[in-house]
């Protein structure tokens, strides 16, 4: 029975990261601007998010905090970098490769070290410091492997540093994310939604909106929003609940590497070699130093338990 409910969450996991890796393609197959596709995807998003959070049962009351709901200063602000990196990844797309625009986004670790230790007083091992040096040099390789521009790709430079601008803000947003759920909070509730309706309102705001939208454009920004973002999250707060953090976080690797499939299939765009490189070095550090912080945070709770039933 437990193995059966393991392999259900492993399947939400894989459907989850499957579904974000469709992101790309269908980001740059709309003839809309980057802040138009912000602005509409998140539109849709909030929607079905409502719906979701409106209809969902709620989380126990006792283990939450009072006011667990609130949307205040700190859940506002983790919503506001939420929101920034929801918009920075759809104009990184828009400008670079899919691949480089998700890779980047995934060497947030580069950052999420020295902000927690800022914001939360999380030391920095070792293993840290490795990690960042490693994900150091597979960013300095995507700017290495940076091609000319294309219809796809048209300025791979600016939407390569977007990217990383995009995976600065993602730290923030994981740091902030802990942060509340150390006090007790409902971190997704209070900042998902309200992080989703900034979007749509301010991308909205400062969007051109020249041309009239597309029949096509339009299903294309709801699948964003309703399937890559509101149903990917009921999967994936399902899915972790079967399985350990590390085996969720492993799988959901699975997104960089599946979104550059799609953009290949969908759009023809390849991805060079050094970019592939660097890609390559920051999947595989960032799961090798999930796996060994994993593997000495089991091997601490053994000695401990072995140190309560000694006599």
């Amino acid at each position: 029975m437990i193995e059966r409910t393991r392999a259900f969450g492993r399947a939400q996991v894989v459907a989850t990261a499957v579904l974000f890796s469709t992101g790309g393609a269908a980001i740059k197959a709309t003839a809309l601007g980057g802040l138009e596709v912000a602005a509409l995807r998140s539109a849709f998003a909030a929607a079905a998010l409502a719906l979701f959070l409106a209809f969902s049962a709620r989380r126990p009351r006792h283990s939450l905090s009072a006011g667990a709901d609130r949307l205040d200063r700190s859940a506002l602000g983790v919503a506001v970098s939420y929101a920034a990196t929801m918009t920075l990844f759809v104009i990184a797309t828009k400008l670079t490769t899919a691949a480089n625009a998700i890779f980047l986004q995934a060497s947030a670790p580069l950052f999420v070290a020295p902000l927690a230790y800022v914001a939360l007083g999380e030391r920095v091992e070792r293993g840290d410091l490795a990690l960042m040096a490693a994900l150091t040099v597979g960013v300095t390789l995507f700017f290495a492997g940076v091609r000319s521009p294309t219809a796809t790709a048209p300025a791979p430079v600016l939407g390569n540093l977007t990217a990383v601008a995009c995976a600065l803000v993602w730290a923030v947003t994981v740091v902030g994310l802990r942060r509340l759920e150390a006090q007790g909070r409902d971190a997704s509730r209070v900042t998902l939604l309200p992080g989703n309706l900034l979007v749509a309102v301010l991308a909205a705001a400062f969007a051109a909106w020249r041309e009239p939208i597309r029949a096509a454009d339009w299903l294309i920004v709801a699948y964003l929003g309703v399937v890559q973002i509101a149903v990917a999250y009921v999967l994936f707060t399902r899915g972790v609940r079967r399985i350990p953090a590390l085996e969720a976080s492993l799988l959901l690797l699975l997104e960089p590497v599946l979104s550059a499939v799609w953009a290949w299939l969908v759009h023809g765009e390849a991805v060079s070699a050094l970019a592939g490189l660097g890609g390559t070095i920051v999947i595989v550090s960032t799961a090798s130093r999930s796996w060994l912080r994993q593997r000495a945070s089991d091997a601490g709770m053994g000695r401990r338990q072995e140190q309560n039933t000694v006599p």
